[in-house]
């Protein structure tokens, strides 16, 4: 069997997934322990996101074409890759939270809804709380105005009742 035989199925797994996912994060994962990296997957896991490790000319070859073809460039080294399917932001946060414990984790770079962001950009991306958390936040401010008007006008009727 030739080689490129054996790559195939590889590249069209990284190809399954680039189709799927909204994002990708690269980082350099070198010098992390056993321990660590176990956690790290899990925590990706939980958030909904793939995490893998494959060789840089089989991502190379299967971003070509993509939306991720952009991160080509950022190849080399130790480079494992992390696909946000159902969240666009969570590879990055996820990266981002655990990179506070592990010094050693790096990111290389990033592709968040087609756009392309270096290793600072993408922290940047990362420190972006959830869609859930925003639209909380955006629905607590919304309503706040509309309970202290009913606080005040409450206490309005409460005095008004005292006074009679």
């Amino acid at each position: 069997m030739a080689k490129i035989e054996l790559k195939q199925p590889v590249v069209e797994e990284i190809k399954g997934y680039a189709e799927k996912a909204t994002s990708a994060v690269l980082v350099d994962y070198r010098g992390l322990t056993v321990a660590e990296d176990t956690e790290l997957r899990k925590k990706l896991r939980a958030a909904g996101v793939v995490y893998k490790v494959y060789k840089n000319t089989m991502l190379n070859f299967a971003f070509k074409g993509t939306a991720f073809e952009a991160l080509s460039k950022d190849l080399n080294g130790p480079t494992a890759v992390a696909f946000g399917v159902e969240d666009a932001t969570a590879p990055a946060r996820v990266l981002l939270e655990c990179s506070k414990t592990m010094p050693k984790l790096e990111y290389k770079s990033g592709v968040v809804e087609g756009v392309y962001y270096d290793s600072k950009g993408i922290q940047t991306i990362g420190s972006i709380p959830s869609r859930e958390v925003l639209i909380s936040k955006l629905l607590g401010s919304l309503q706040a105005p509309i309970a202290n008007l009913a606080r005040v006008l409450k206490q309005i009727a409460e005095k008004k009742e005292g006074q009679a």
